[in-house]
């Protein structure tokens, strides 16, 4: 019995380790379970700061085009000033020479009643009086430009100055003219190497877009309103048209200008209610040139052949 009862206790040590070893593993099978939350938890934090400085990437582009653009305007109101100081001057000359004139013709009168001398000098003192009414007229107008720039200069302040309130800039009252846009596609252009497709509203835009130095092994699906009866429309269609390189379709909606440059540049402008007054798009994002990529197709889509 002896012998028995020994190999008892030895099964119940047993027993009692594995019962331990057991409660061992639970224990870390929990932790295990408490690793995988934090690695998700980790992974969300990873997430958000991913997204954070995304979106402190934009804002600083933002900032930096509105920075571009007072530097702009800073540079067109110097240019402003330096002509009407230049202007001012050139009052002050015909200011001096009408002086000079009265005082000759005070002494000519003085000396003898010549009246062809006084009519002359008569004549010749209303020209310079019309020519101070026409640049004190620029200088009004000048004065008039130089207050617009101003206050466009001070609403671009403003908009730098909220940027760190609001990312999300309000288009409707924002000038952008079309030779800027014009402009802008051209220099996207420049750098296309296989595919364009551009739309612009008249085929008198393309003159601005340089289509001749576009190499010519890019391929340029193009289209635009062209009026038929319109003889200037007749030549360039059939200029352009000689350019192995280029497709014409028409497009009578004239209501955007767009350039997708080999699928890794994309500008869409569309045209506002007011003139220069357009929305204007321009991105190398894959995901935005994915989503705008429809509209682009659009246009072609509903464009017609020129017979």
């Amino acid at each position: 019995m002896g012998e028995f009862d020994d190999k008892d206790a030895i099964i119940k040590q047993k027993d009692e380790k594995i019962k331990k070893l057991e409660q061992g593993i639970a224990s870390i099978e929990k932790d295990m379970e408490k690793f995988k939350d934090y690695e998700i938890h980790m992974k969300t934090k990873d997430d958000l700061i991913k997204n954070l400085q995304n979106s402190m990437n934009l804002k600083d582009d933002q900032i930096q085009t509105l920075k571009d653009s007072m530097s702009l305007i800073e540079g067109q109101v110097k240019t402003l000033e330096s002509s009407l100081k230049l202007k001012d001057e050139k009052i002050r000359t015909i200011e001096k020479s009408i002086e000079l004139k009265d005082e000759q013709l005070e002494s000519t009168i003085a000396s003898t009643v010549n009246m062809s001398v006084i009519e002359e000098r008569e004549n010749q003192i209303n020209s310079l009086q019309e020519k101070l009414s026409l640049l004190t007229v620029e200088l009004n107008k000048a004065d008039e430009d130089l207050e617009s720039l101003e206050q466009e200069n001070e609403t671009l302040r403003n908009k730098l100055a909220s940027s760190s309130v609001s990312q999300i800039v309000d288009w409707t009252q924002i000038i952008i003219p079309k030779t800027e846009i014009l402009e802008k596609m051209r220099d996207i252009l420049s750098r296309a190497l296989h595919n364009v497709t551009i739309a612009v509203p008249n085929i008198k835009d393309l003159q601005d877009l340089y289509l001749y130095e576009v190499r010519t092994s890019v391929n340029m699906r193009i289209s635009c309103y062209i009026d038929p009866t319109v003889a200037e429309d007749s030549e360039l269609l059939e200029e352009f048209e000689s350019l192995d390189n280029i497709t014409i379709r028409l497009y009578d909606a004239v209501d955007r200008y767009v350039i997708d440059r080999d699928g890794e540049e994309l500008m869409f402008a569309v045209i506002g209610d007011k003139d220069n007054n357009h929305l204007v798009i321009h991105t190398k994002d894959p995901k935005h040139i994915k989503f705008f990529k429809s509209q682009v197709m659009e246009v072609w889509l509903r464009s017609r052949k020129i017979e």
